[in-house]
């Protein structure tokens, strides 16, 4: 972008004067930004009299003789094009009024000037609006943006401008003024920000307003989308579509894409436009369903699938899923399922075989079974049976119970003394399953304590030092599990006083004039004088000690003596500096300690005990590293510490072996791998020995195993599970600890027809030093390899050669489908896949079927053996006319038959056929929408003619009515299996064949012998048949489908070609043509060619107030689905984004119109 070259003529107004300095930028990327500035890049100051406008012209409200200059430039700033473009500098002169006559002299100079001021005053005069908007202009904005607002006015003295709402107050909080009052801005808008806004500028001589009437609109928002659902056959719902905005937007239902709903059948009925509901659901009737809601601002979509499903319970939750819970908790077994129609859901306990029953057992909606209060006799296994019309299914599931989580906090209820310390501890058990995840957390008054400056919280302990007011409340513990959680209290009194004033109660003074005596190597007494016990008793003392090297200052608890005594004899470690100081208990709490004692050392001493925890860790063969855990410093009584590690190979009859060292770990090479050694480790220092050490047994470092199984044969337990028997290795060849067995194998060849298998290798390890194995789910007919190794810790050893062995035949599996594809009165010819897995040479089927008519008593089973394997095709004859049978099929081998695919099917009844005339039902205007012009009407052979039980056509039933000319027979009979406007044949029972009929339509409440229509028809008998096939059978029919297809393709593939060349705008070919060399640049790094495959708003959905539609929460929004008007639809008008989502632009998809007949009311 660049400012057009042009002479600008320089300016030339008197001091006082308005002036406008346009800028008028060139168009480019948003966002611009604008500047005035001088030639030296300095920018123009802005204040009340100078202002720049939104649109970036440069306002003065009255001119001064400071404002001339002759480089007024306006910069236009393109950030995302990093482009910055300059127009010609403009020169404005101001002429003062002051010096109009050099001539004159000083007084008279001073006279005009004033005059001349006065001459130029004047009231307000608003430039901003223009002018031309009168005195009244509207705003139109859309809620959540920002509203701008600007006012200014030119006039001398220089106007102020003031904002206000007519009739209320601006908005609080979003509100803001500025550029000295001249632009109001609020943030955020909503409705209650609409209304007249008024800006009045003023100077002492007048005022001048405007008004900004503000309006609040909104793109379309949803407030109640259509729901998905999955229905069984025969039922019925509404669905609902709401949207807000502002205007109201308008609703508009889609199926499957098309705009076009009337083909709901007779029993529809237009509820609103924002509902639609729909009765007696068939299979066919499965669709998506579009709700479209727009206005001005744009148009959103959403979707409901609706899909009629009859299908057995799926049960989706696990088998033999394991569930934990706490005594007196509830437990949650969950099965979750898929059914429909609707299913019923019990539970029972496995080993009582009956449903649960009780008010402790709630099973919830979706299956989950809900058991309140659980008790230990609710533990055991359980199972879920999920039943509806289409059948039943059932998992196991797995109830344990754990004990109960229990807490105690102690002391209960303490009072303590202000400045004191409060200790609280926090006693837990829980269930040996739960402790990992137990966790303990402390509040005080329903309030979380967290680690401070005086309170200390070491996981079941609460420390709370200098203790006051505010520490007084009632403190919990709560424990938590991945089960349960459980919480105790215990309320803290803090003290100040208590009783009477003359007898205080509080903590007692610390204990005085520590005294040591009866001084000895290994004990001396301590004595010491009891101090104040401020009226409540000393419980007992503590005493403490400090001495420890390693920690130096750390005072610790030596031992405790009761609150009588005053003297105690202490048990003292060799070689230590102690020294010790008393602490007394009484109700209240404990005292500060003493004052320290006197010192006494003790001397040294050989040490008293040895190390413990003796281990070894091995990494090579061989090798032993020793460690041990150390003495602590009060244990090593005296100076110079060391180990003596000792150790010989166990039971040999050799000398020990010695090592002296001064850490806790010793590395021992050894001549053999995994031996026995007999260990000690003995602490020693300057004074002698500690203890005889006792021996523990170490084993030197493993190695492999280096020596292979030998396997000694496989046992073939049936076509899949065979036995494994092999030799163990001895134990001097395993060199290490042997953890067991593993066995490798893998398929080599199929038997049936001999092609060879990719080696997939499959392991199973057996634990211990067994020498058998079963290996399960091999494949049958089938040649396989196998190898056996050992294992130890340090890993496996060598394979044996590999064995090889043949799985027998077995049963196949099920036929991967079987269907009827052809019936007649008395005759079915079925057909069927081959099992995936054959198991074996197929040597036939077994043909299974029996009548079941929908009833509870079903027909004798009859089988039929089929000896052909290789023709999946079967003619079966001899069939019940009418009769609905059940066939089982099942694939045999030498070893038997396998697993039935089962599928039901009806033969026909003996018909003959009767062609119904267009003009009969093209002339009934109620139905023609309905019934198709031409179709046909099966007629039955029975003599007598009978009433026939059918399915309403919307609310009202449709009767035929036949007259035999021959047997002058009358009957009327309802419509079978209902008519849609699809069909094209319908049965329906009269005399013979070769006789005249009259056929009379009517309807179910006739009170006459009115009909629709009436006409004379022949019956025509079975030679007839052919002629009125099914037009989807015929080859004229199908080789012009085929034309279709193949031309439709053709065009698909021109107009892809020829989209993906792309298009540009007229812009850029005008940018093709006058190149601009400095933008030129930034456009090639920054940007691609504008094409037209850029999205373009849908039809009708017109962008507003400049501003882009956005994407609302509705994922299903137009845009999203193509481009112009054709995005949303392929050439038939079939819905697409539907089923796919978002396409990427340029993506064709066709899934062809839909023709299923749905029962909607609209």
């Amino acid at each position: 972008p660049k400012f057009p070259k042009e002479k600008i003529n320089p300016l030339e107004v008197e001091e006082g004067d308005s002036i406008v300095l346009p800028c008028n930028p060139p168009k480019g990327l948003p966002p611009l930004h604008i500047y005035w500035m001088n030639i030296e890049l300095e920018h123009i100051e802005q204040d009340e009299r100078v202002y720049m406008s939104q649109k970036g012209d440069l306002y003065f409200a009255n001119v001064e003789e400071k404002d001339s200059r002759n480089d007024y430039c306006c910069f236009a700033a393109f950030p995302r094009l990093r482009t910055i473009v300059q127009k010609m500098p403009m020169k404005l002169t101001v002429n003062s009024l002051k010096h109009a006559n050099d001539s004159s002299s000083s007084t008279e100079i001073g006279s005009k000037g004033f005059i001349a001021n006065l001459i130029k005053q004047r009231k307000p005069r608003l430039l901003l609006p223009p002018t031309e908007r009168g005195s009244r202009s509207s705003e139109v904005i859309l809620k959540g943006e920002t509203l701008l607002l600007e006012c200014f006015a030119e006039g001398l003295p220089t106007p102020q401008v003031e904002w206000d709402k007519l009739g209320g107050d601006l908005p609080k909080g979003r509100v803001t003024k500025e550029n000295y009052n001249k632009t109001l801005k609020i943030e955020n808008v909503s409705y209650h920000d609409k209304g007249i806004y008024r800006c009045t500028a003023n100077n002492f001589l007048g005022t001048a307003t405007h008004d900004f009437h503000v309006t609040i609109e909104e793109p379309p928002r949803w407030t109640k989308k259509p729901q998905s659902g999955v229905y069984n056959t025969e039922s019925s719902d509404i669905l609902i579509c709401e949207a807000e905005g502002e205007p109201q937007p308008t609703i508009k239902w889609r199926m499957n894409g098309s705009p076009n709903i009337n083909f709901f059948d007779s029993r529809g009925k237009k509820m609103s436009p924002k509902e639609i509901s729909f009765t007696n659901l068939q299979p066919n009737n499965t669709a998506v369903l579009q709700c479209e809601a727009s206005n001005i601002h744009g148009t959103i979509l959403t979707n409901a699938n609706v899909d009629v499903v009859d299908i057995h319970p799926l049960i989706q939750t696990e088998d033999e899923e394991n569930y934990a819970a706490v005594v007196g908790y509830s437990a949650f077994l969950h099965c979750v399922f898929f059914a429909s129609p609707k299913a019923s859901v019990s539970w029972q306990k496995v080993d009582e075989a009956k449903p649960l029953e009780g008010i402790r057992y709630y099973i919830h909606e979706n299956g989950t079974l809900q058991i309140n209060k659980t008790t230990e006799e609710d533990a055991g296994p359980y199972s879920c049976w999920v039943e509806n019309a289409k059948g039943k299914a059932a998992v196991t599931a797995n109830l344990d119970i754990r004990n109960a989580t229990k807490l105690r906090v102690s002391p209960k209820n303490p009072r303590v003394p202000r400045s004191h310390i409060l200790e609280l501890h926090c006693e837990s058990k829980s269930d040996s399953h739960l402790k990992h995840s137990l966790k303990l957390s402390w509040s005080k008054d329903d309030g979380h304590i967290t680690n401070m400056n005086r309170i200390i919280i070491d996981g079941a302990n609460l420390t709370i030092a200098n203790v006051t007011l505010e520490d007084q409340g009632v403190y919990s513990c709560l424990a938590q599990t991945a089960l349960d959680s459980t919480a105790d209290i215990t309320q803290v009194t803090v003290l100040v006083s208590a009783g009477s004033p003359s007898a205080p109660v509080d903590l007692p003074d610390p204990p005085e004039n520590l005294l040591l005596s009866e001084r000895q190597n290994r004990s001396v007494r301590l004595s010491w004088e009891a101090g104040d016990d401020h009226n409540s008793n000393i419980s007992e003392y503590i005493v403490e000690f400090e001495g420890n090297k390693e920690e130096p200052g750390r005072w610790e608890e030596l031992t405790r003596v009761q609150g009588k005594e005053t003297t105690v004899m202490l048990s003292l470690a060799p070689f230590v500096r102690y020294q010790f100081r008393v602490i007394a208990v009484n109700e209240v709490g404990r005292s500060q300690p003493s004052q320290p004692s006197d010192h006494h050392e003790t001397p040294p001493a050989a040490p008293d005990k040895n190390p413990q925890n003796i281990r070894v860790q091995a990494s090579q063969p061989k090798e032993m590293i020793i460690k041990w855990e150390p003495l602590k410093s009060m244990e090593q009584n005296g100076p110079g510490l060391e180990y003596r590690v000792t150790w010989k190979p166990q039971g040999a009859p050799v000398e020990w072996e010695e090592e002296t060292v001064t850490n806790h770990t010793l590395r021992v090479m050894t001549p053999t791998v995994y031996a026995p050694y007999d260990v000690q480790v003995q602490a020693i220092n300057q004074l002698g020995s500690g203890p005889e050490p006792h021996s523990v047994t170490l084993y030197s470092g493993e190695d492999y195993p280096d020596t292979a199984p030998v396997i000694h044969r496989v046992d073939v337990i049936n076509s899949t599970v065979v036995k494994v028997t092999w030799s163990t290795i001895p134990k001097d060849r395993v060199h290490g600890r042997l953890k067991g067995y593993q066995i490798s194998w893998w398929k080599t060849k199929s038997l049936l027809d001999g092609r060879t298998h990719p080696k997939e290798v499959n392991i199973l390890r057996f634990l211990g030093p067994r020498n058998y194995g079963m290996v399960p789910s091999l494949d049958a007919f089938s040649e396989f390899h196998l190898t056996v190794l050992a294992y130890n810790s340090k890993g496996a050893g060598p394979e044996s050669e590999p064995y090889i062995f043949q799985t027998p035949e077995g049963v196949p599996e099920q036929p991967t489908f079987l269907k009827v594809i052809k019936v007649d009165k008395d005759t079915a010819t079925l057909s069927w896949g081959l099992p995936n897995k054959l198991n074996g040479n197929l040597t036939g089927y077994l043909l299974q079927y029996q009548i079941i008519n929908d009833t509870y008593e079903i027909g004798e089973l009859n089988d039929i053996n089929i000896t052909t394997p290789s023709k999946p095709i079967w003619h079966l004859s001899n069939l019940n006319a009418t009769t609905k049978y059940k066939f089982y099929l099942r694939a045999c081998t030498s070893k038997g038959c396998g697993k039935p695919v089962t599928e039901e099917s009806s033969t026909l009844g003996e018909e003959t056929y009767i062609h119904f005339p267009s003009h009969i039902i093209s002339s009934v205007t109620d139905f023609s929408s309905i019934l198709a012009n031409l179709f046909m009407i099966t007629i039955g052979s029975q003599r007598k003619t009978k009433k026939v039980e059918g399915e309403s056509l919307g609310k009202e039933y449709v009767y035929f009515h036949v007259q035999d000319y021959v047997t002058c027979c009358k009957s009327i009979g309802k419509i079978s299996e209902g008519v849609n406007h699809t069909q094209k044949i319908h049965p329906i029972e009269v005399s013979e064949s070769g006789a005249e009929h009259i056929v009379r339509l009517s309807t179910k409440n006739w009170v006459d012998n009115n009909s629709i229509f009436e006409d004379v028809i022949e019956t025509r008998g079975r030679e007839y048949a052919g002629l009125y096939d099914d037009i989807s059978t015929q080859g004229w029919f199908i080789g012009l489908m085929c034309a279709i297809a193949l031309l439709t393709l053709i065009l698909l593939t021109v107009c892809f070609v020829r989209r993906n060349k792309g298009g540009k705008y007229s812009v850029k070919e005008k940018e093709d043509l006058h190149p601009d060399s400095e933008v030129q640049s930034v456009k090639d790094e920054t940007f691609g060619e504008y094409s037209d495959s850029d999205e373009k708003p849908l039809k009708g959905s017109l962008r507003s107030l400049n501003r882009d539609i956005q994407v609302t929460e509705s994922a299903d929004s137009l845009v999203e689905y193509g481009e112009g008007d054709h995005g949303l639809f392929n050439e038939d008008g079939s819905f697409i984004g539907a089923y796919t989502g978002s396409k990427e632009k340029g993506s064709v998809e066709s899934n062809g119109s839909s023709t299923a007949t749905f029962p909607l009311r609209a």
